[in-house]
Formats: C-alpha cells, sequence, structure tokens
C-alpha cells in the first residue's frame, strides 16, 4: 500500500466519524421530546457541561494534560465557542421567532452550503454530482419536514427567518473553518463546551426560568450531552478536518430522516407516503455526493 492509498483510507475513516456525527444528531429530536417542558437554553447548557465533564474525565483517565485544551489562539477560540453557542442560539431563536417547519426548512441549508463553501478551499474540487447530491437531499428534507403540504412564509416571522439563515451559514462557516484548523486537537471541542454552557447559562437566566427536570427528564438530558450534543460535536470536528467535507454536506440530510424514523418507531410520529419518498431523496442525494466513499480504489503497489 502506497502513501496515497494510507491517505485515501484515513480520509475514509474520517469521513466516517463524521457520519456517525449525523447519526447521533438524528437521535436529537426523540430525545428533546423526552426532555418535557425543560426550556431550550437550560437544556443546551447542561448538556454541554455534561459533554464538558465527561471530557475531563476522559483527560484524567488518559493521563492527559487538562490545560492544553484551553491553550488555543483567539481566532480558534472565536471559531470554536461561535460555532457551538453561535448556532444553538440563533436556532432557538428562529424556532421562538417563526413557525418550527419554516425554520428548520431554512436551517437545513447547512449541508448545502457546506457543500458550496467546501469548494474555496485549496486543493477541492466541487463536480456537479456533489451539488446534485445535496440538491436532492434538501429537497427530500423539504418534503420530510413539510410532510408534502405547501409552506407560506410570512414577513411577520422575518426575524426568525433570518436568524434560522444565521444559523445555518454559523455551521457550515464553523464546519469550513474548523477544517482549516486541523493543528488545533479535537480535544479542544471540550473546552469550546465549557464556554458554550456558560453562555447557554447566560441566555437561560436571562430569557428563560428554570425549571427541575424530573428523573426520566435528566436521563433524557444526560443522553443528550453524551451523544447528540456530546460524542458528535468531537465526531464531527474529525470528519471535517481530515474527512471529505462535499461527502459530508450530502450524508448530513441523512440526520432528519434517522429522527423521523426514530419519532415513527417510539410512536410520537407516523409513516407516511410522503415519508416514503422523502428518504428516498435523502438516500439517493447521499449516496450520489458520497461517491468517492463508496469507491474502495484498488490498492497500488
Amino acid at each position: 500500500m502506497t502513501d496515497t492509498d494510507d491517505r485515501n483510507d484515513q480520509r475514509r475513516r474520517a469521513t466516517l466519524m463524521g457520519a456517525g456525527a449525523v447519526f447521533l444528531w438524528g437521535s436529537l429530536a426523540l430525545l428533546t421530546t423526552l426532555t418535557g417542558n425543560i426550556p431550550p437554553f437550560q437544556i443546551v447548557a447542561t448538556t454541554f457541561l455534561i459533554a464538558f465533564v465527561l471530557t475531563v474525565v476522559k483527560w484524567i483517565a488518559l493521563g492527559q494534560s487538562l490545560i492544553v485544551p484551553f491553550r488555543q489562539t483567539r481566532r480558534v477560540w472565536a471559531v470554536g465557542v461561535g460555532g457551538l453557542f453561535g448556532y444553538h442560539f440563533l436556532i432557538f431563536t428562529a424556532l421562538k421567532s417563526a413557525p418550527p417547519v419554516q425554520a428548520n426548512l431554512i436551517n437545513y441549508l447547512w449541508p448545502l452550503l457546506l457543500v458550496l463553501f467546501s469548494a474555496l478551499l485549496p486543493g477541492q474540487s466541487l463536480r456537479p454530482r456533489h451539488i446534485a447530491g445535496a440538491l436532492i437531499g434538501f429537497t427530500g428534507a423539504c418534503l420530510l419536514i413539510t410532510g408534502g403540504t405547501s409552506v407560506e412564509f410570512n414577513q411577520d416571522h422575518f426575524p426568525g427567518y433570518l436568524s434560522a439563515l444565521g444559523a445555518a451559514f454559523v455551521w457550515a462557516t464553523f464546519s469550513i473553518a474548523s477544517s482549516r484548523l486541523a493543528a488545533v486537537p479535537t480535544d479542544a471541542i471540550g473546552a469550546f463546551c465549557l464556554v458554550a454552557a456558560i453562555l447557554s447559562a447566560g441566555a437561560h437566566f436571562l430569557f428563560e426560568t428554570t425549571v427541575s427536570p424530573t428523573s426520566g427528564e435528566w436521563l433524557a438530558i444526560a443522553a443528550l450531552g453524551i451523544g447528540p450534543a456530546g460524542a458528535a460535536f468531537f465526531l464531527w470536528d474529525m470528519g471535517v478536518k481530515r474527512g471529505n467535507l462535499r461527502a459530508l454536506g450530502g450524508i448530513a440530510y441523512a440526520a432528519p430522516l434517522i429522527s423521523t424514523a426514530l419519532l415513527i418507531a417510539f410512536g410520537p410520529a407516523m409513516m407516511t407516503g410522503a415519508t416514503a419518498i422523502a428518504a428516498c431523496l435523502i438516500i439517493s442525494g447521499a449516496i450520489l455526493a458520497a461517491g468517492d466513499l463508496l469507491r474502495r480504489q484498488p490498492p497500488t503497489v
């Protein structure tokens, strides 16, 4: 196996790690429904804190420094905290200021933006199938979110729409910027989670009323902190830094599909014809966009 083969395998594995983050994000909706009436920023602050604590446990268990992950430049801190906290602040603002369906539709422009922005990176080429895959995936996500019914955009909800667009732009930009910071260790995500938890707690105390979770709600919050609001960020960081960004953009549309499948499996949602068609579109778009990942090249000697 040559160095090129080895690099391709490493890139493929990193892309699969990023896909693992998408899979975890697919559980976000189900777990969030299990948190009951806990306010959004209270959930975000708690889950980020859980992610940080688990990261510290990992550092201690492996004998790693507790200080090094915090020794980052201002630029790195701006990217990391701006991405994690900025995205969640904007998306929750959007969901409060606009109907959830429209806000989610606009928010799911981020995988498409990720595919388009990746063309700006050195050494990256954007092929028609990458754009086509992302567009097909976005069409499937639209069908999945709307259920095949028409959606009206009311100008009264413009601030919410703008927040959702901002959230999409922030996450796509965060992902692209993170890919340019390959020298920054993924462990730094733990440090970003701590600061994001503090900022989210501030937003909670400013805009929300604290609610005491039940034991069941605590379990759901813990699961969020371990999975979609914890490990997923570490996997995504590894994916965008070392994997195929264009493939990840197409694969990202699997998140609403997985989310709907879990909601159907556990009762809150029902299977419909629109859901089945949306599933076919999303899977087709992901396969088209991730063609390089699925086609293993024969080894060279």
